[in-house]
């Protein structure tokens, strides 16, 4: 709805009328490749584990869940422990329906008319989005044309600002790249020099062999870092995130989420997901193979692809305006991405068969 189609009787917001929703569309009967899930479904044992499970969770929904998703939150911490080396606790830990609400939430806590967010752009649009919806005012820094973080001028400008709020995200959506760990831990040093947080978003960090911001949290407290299981897990219907902190900015958190946010029916498949870590990340290999084929495939046919951590590919050089080659794709029965970049469009990484579409459908549209 545009602006000039609300009612009038409807005391919306002025700030937020001429917002659009976030999302991508959705097509039915085509392959879709727009929205970096997971394309493989889950293990069957996980689905028979999750089922039986889920039985006896559904006789008690006349209760509300676990608030503070206490088993929840200890097995999202042991999995980060044996992933990143680091030992962290349910006390570190924070549990959301997605990343999304972990965002919203820092942003209700630490946000506000009087706290600036900074953050470095083309970079997850989630971010001001959700900046202006809480009244938080956005400061946009730039990155470079190969769309990595200059350091050097990104320090200047935190030291210049003085934000609140800092947002890294790596691998970096919608290019793929990754903030070396040294970059990282510059950045924290800047933004703990002005007070304030460095949120670092890693929804995309199981596909990449960069180490964790975790590994910061010893020398830096006011690092938080952002994960998602909706990616490497290919558990993105389940709509679980969670943050990774000090204890203080659990608290935080606490202080500005929704009571019984989490069902207990999220919590007890999560709790089951991560039971099956193994068997539920067994085609991350897959996933980062196939990145590199379709990259490839890209190359071949003169495209310029930006090197990616994730998995999904940023791609440009081709004719004419990024609607156009989205349709042609549209046209040919693969879903891809306009993200509004100039001159790129994006596409996910599928199954081999779904990549096998793709690049047939590239490869008409490239002669």
């Amino acid at each position: 709805m545009v602006q000039s189609q609300w009612p009038y009787w409807l005391p919306l917001r002025a700030d937020l009328r001429g917002i659009s929703p976030y999302g991508a569309p959705q097509i039915e009967g085509v392959t879709a490749l727009n929205t970096n899930e997971n394309p493989f479904p889950l293990p069957s044992e996980v689905v028979a584990a999750m089922t039986e499970r889920l039985g006896s969770v559904i006789g008690n929904l006349n209760r509300y869940p676990d608030r503070d998703a206490i088993s929840l939150r200890g097995k999202l911490a042991h999995y980060i422990t044996q992933t990143t080396g680091v030992e962290v606790t349910s006390e570190n830990i924070w549990a959301a329906n997605g990343s999304n609400e972990i965002l919203q939430t820092l942003f209700l806590s630490c946000g506000g008319a009087d706290h600036l967010a900074l953050g470095f752009t083309p970079s997850y649009s989630v971010h001001p989005l959700i900046a202006q919806i809480t009244k938080t005012p956005w400061f946009a820094g730039s990155r470079d044309e190969d769309f990595a973080i200059d350091i050097t001028k990104a320090k200047k400008l935190v030291r210049e600002k003085s934000p609140h709020l800092v947002f890294v995200t790596t691998p970096n959506n919608p290019s793929g790249t990754s903030t070396p760990i040294a970059d990282l831990k510059e950045l924290a040093e800047a933004t703990g020099s002005v007070g304030g947080l460095l949120v670092v978003d890693e929804a995309y960090a199981e596909f990449s062999s960069e180490p964790s911001a975790v590994t910061l949290l010893a020398d830096f407290p006011h690092v938080v870092v952002v994960r998602t299981m909706s990616k490497a897990f290919a558990f993105a219907g389940a709509r679980t995130g969670y943050l990774v902190a000090k204890p203080a900015v659990i608290a935080a958190s606490l202080v500005a989420r929704l009571p019984y946010h989490l069902s207990s029916l999220t919590q007890t498949a999560a709790e089951t997901a991560l039971e099956f870590t193994p068997a539920m990340q067994a085609e991350i290999q897959v996933l980062i193979s196939e990145r590199e084929r379709v990259a490839a495939a890209l190359i071949e046919v003169g495209f310029r692809v930006v090197p990616s951590s994730a998995n999904f590919l940023l791609f440009s050089g081709f004719k004419g305006e990024p609607s156009a080659i989205w349709q042609a794709f549209l046209d040919r029965g693969v879903l891809i991405r306009d993200i509004g970049l100039r001159g790129f469009l994006r596409v996910s990484i599928g199954t081999p068969a779904e990549n096998e579409q793709f690049i047939a459908a590239l490869r008409e549209i490239a002669e």
